[in-house]
């Protein structure tokens, strides 16, 4: 049976799957009963029902429609014949562009008899649409990755453009407007939606000469938007500015606010930092989605051994625990997913940050403000006066915080902290550095965990990778034995990786735990003799051996083992 007998005989599906022996008459009434009940697509009904496995039910209507069946999971899209359908028809019809076919175009179809479907989209596109069957979850998880509102956002940056060309415009007007409708308010909202979509960290709005770029941080990497209307940077500025409660005249000095909002029903804390730039003004907000919640520490990515020890030490009742790394490497998600395990009615938890990033109910969060002299230090000294057993400080940022700190956790607190630097090792000497007396820190520090984020292989496109002999020469010298015959593994690209091989990130830990060696030498200030006490350390693992047995389980790749290596400034052996 052609497609054309289809369409002119309206073949039903029930009738079709009787022909191929799929199912009897009593199941298609029983399902049809169903169907009446539910409202669902018949095909989903005795799937449901059980009556007919999917891929049978696709290979019959492939086989009797003469029709191809395309699975979507290793497909190659063309975002310029997806973007030919409009993503509300797309969603409405169950369908998808993915190829041109003669002189016509093919379409996946979750309901390739849907002959309303397809004569819509023979008027909307224009040429004659032959019909692909294509599973129904592949298709409606490919139609939220593939409709990017890039497009949207270019068209509502022309509109707001276009508002702003009037000489006697009033920005501020522009930007306290409350219209919902009014092109800056959609222009926001449709960034937002984007963001949330793509599961960007930060946005980026920045003006430069007749341009203006937006740039979303996904999985650590900025991926850029570049859109020629200039005057649109000052409008979205403005309103940021109103939204988070800063300044609106004042454009020559830095400012920080934030504010809440809701995307696709799920709540989002927006951090706003604005910096004056040469062509106006740059912002940054960085997305914290609340719904779901504080991470925990079984979804961190640590080893199972090294999970157990990091949990014993937040268990302990005094002492101090750093977590250390580069700004944006998590170390503020894993102190957090520590506090939640820890957080109980017979514990008050006090944290000291700048700014608060998650919120937890039972805990006493304070956010420091410069303007008003709440420094670190100070609220500090007033929440070890509010009986804590556990204190969280944002940063050690200075001596001061440092000390009271590392005093803290000697007279009987739980203290957790971040600090800036490379790996565990240095940890220990930076607060010396900064003025802390060796001591202090020789006694009160329990533990440092150093951690980076890697970027996980996309599960879709993965493929096997083999490493130049340069790099495999490099990475047996790290291992400190041969990888011949070991496999790794790399994303060749694809349309649910939005072609860039890496889908989502995990940690990358290396824990030192501080014993007799190491605080004999930190007592007497001697840096090489704690590093070589450290290494010396049988639960010692560096964090470049950590990503390396990551990328040997198929789980990261050598390129971004090769990353992490080269954010430490010495190179340690395994």
């Amino acid at each position: 049976m052609s497609q054309e007998d289809v369409r002119q005989r309206k073949v039903r599906l029930g009738d079709l799957l009787i022909q191929a022996g799929l199912l009897s008459d009593a199941q298609l009434q029983l399902a049809l009963q169903d169907q009446k009940r539910t409202g669902s697509k018949l095909g989903r009904t005795v799937v449901d029902m059980g009556f007919v496995d999917e891929g049978r039910l696709l290979t019959a209507l492939s086989e009797q429609m003469k029709i191809p069946f395309v699975d979507l999971k290793h497909f190659k899209f063309n975002q310029e014949l997806i973007q030919l359908l409009p993503e509300a028809m797309a969603r409405r019809f169950r369908a998808l562009v993915l190829s041109r076919e003669g002189g016509g175009l093919l379409v996946g179809m979750s309901d390739p008899l849907d002959l309303f479907a397809l004569d819509e989209m023979d008027r909307i596109l224009k040429v004659r649409v032959q019909p692909a069957v294509v599973r129904e979850a592949e298709l409606l998880e490919t139609l939220e990755t593939v409709y990017r509102r890039t497009s949207e956002i270019a068209s509502i940056a022309g509109e707001l453009e276009g508002d702003l060309k009037d000489s006697d415009f009033d920005l501020s007007k522009l930007g306290a407007d409350s219209n919902t409708e009014a092109p800056v308010v959609r222009l926001l909202q449709t960034l937002f939606e984007d963001a949330v979509q793509m599961k960007a960290s930060d946005i980026h709005i920045e003006p430069d000469e007749g341009l203006v770029r937006i740039r979303q941080r996904i999985d650590g990497v900025l991926n850029e938007q570049v859109m020629k209307e200039a005057r649109v940077a000052s409008a979205l500025v403005m309103r940021l500015k109103i939204m988070s409660g800063l300044d609106i005249s004042e454009k020559r000095l830095p400012q920080d606010g934030r504010f809440n909002i809701r995307v696709k029903g799920r709540p989002i804390d927006v951090r706003v930092s604005t910096m004056p730039v040469q062509f106006g003004e740059s912002v940054v907000m960085r997305l914290l989605d609340q719904s779901g919640g504080v991470a925990n520490l079984d979804a961190s990515g640590m080893p199972p051994d090294m999970l157990a020890r990091f949990r014993r030490l937040l268990q302990r009742p005094y002492g101090l625990v750093l977590v250390t790394g580069p700004t944006g490497s998590g170390k503020t998600t894993t102190l957090y997913a520590g506090l939640a395990e820890l957080n109980s009615p017979e514990k008050k938890i006090i944290t000291v940050e700048d700014p608060v990033e998650y919120r937890l109910p039972r805990v006493n969060q304070v956010q420091v403000n410069a303007k008003i002299d709440l420094s670190f230090a100070r609220v500090l000294r007033a929440a070890l006066r509010q009986d804590p057993d556990i204190v969280l400080i944002g940063e050690m940022r200075d001596q001061e915080t440092a000390e009271i700190g590392l005093r803290a956790a000697l007279t009987g607190h739980l203290v957790l902290s971040t600090l800036h630097t490379n790996d565990s090792l240095s940890s220990a000497m930076r607060l010396v550095d900064m003025g802390a007396e060796p001591f202090l820190v020789a006694t009160a520090l329990n533990a440092v965990l150093a951690q980076r984020l890697v970027r996980r292989v996309c599960e879709n496109c993965m493929e096997e990778h083999h490493p130049e002999p340069r790099q495999l020469a490099w990475l047996e010298q790290l291992y400190g034995k041969s990888l011949a015959g070991r496999t790794f593994k790399h994303g060749r690209g694809c349309h649910r990786c939005h072609n860039t091989g890496y889908s989502g990130r995990l940690g990358v830990y290396e824990l030192l735990e501080l014993d007799e060696g190491m605080i004999a030498a930190l007592r007497r200030n001697d840096p090489q003799g704690f590093a070589e006490a450290a290494q010396a350390s049988a639960s010692y693992r560096p964090l470049a051996a950590c990503a390396l047995d990551y990328a040997l389980a198929g789980v990261t790749s050598i390129e971004e083992v090769l990353k992490v290596c080269a954010t430490l400034t010495d190179e340690v052996a395994v």
